[in-house]
């Protein structure tokens, strides 16, 4: 009478997790598919592209534009710069709609509205120190 007793909570914890991790073969499976999916596709693009190399298609091309002189460019660095100062903002941005949802329930209101003017400050902060900085300057 004691072992069944005893393993009640055995069997009980053995289905919980047998149902736990059938959900992860779900996911196992989906993704070995998914590899599966490239694979084959890759394979297929392999065997029936034409293979015809010629000097002309071995030749370094982008633009449409003959490769003369090295392959080394030089590109200011300045494009980056704004480049991850709007991914910042835009990332930043992304932000602002839960806070419309939260500010929007009720018992929320001064509490989010404080948080979100403290995130808007550091924004703030960090657009005046790229401004000081020259950053901003586009010439």
């Amino acid at each position: 009478m004691r072992e069944t007793l005893g393993d009640a909570p055995l069997a009980a914890a053995h289905t919980v997790a047998a149902g736990y991790f059938r959900s992860y073969t779900v996911v196992g499976l989906l993704a070995v598919v998914g590899v599966l999916f490239v694979a084959v596709a890759f394979g297929a693009g392999r065997l029936l592209r034409p293979v015809v190399p010629t000097p002309e298609k071995l030749l370094t091309y982008e633009c449409g534009v003959d490769p003369v002189g090295e392959g080394w460019a030089h590109t200011q660095v300045r494009y980056y710069v704004y480049a991850f100062l709007y991914v910042i903002f835009a990332v930043d941005s992304i932000f602002l709609f839960p806070w419309a949802t939260v500010f929007a329930a009720p018992g929320y209101g001064a509490t989010t509205l404080v948080e979100m003017f403290v995130f808007l400050g550091f924004l703030a902060v960090g657009l005046l120190y790229a401004y000081k900085k020259g950053v901003l300057a586009w010439t």
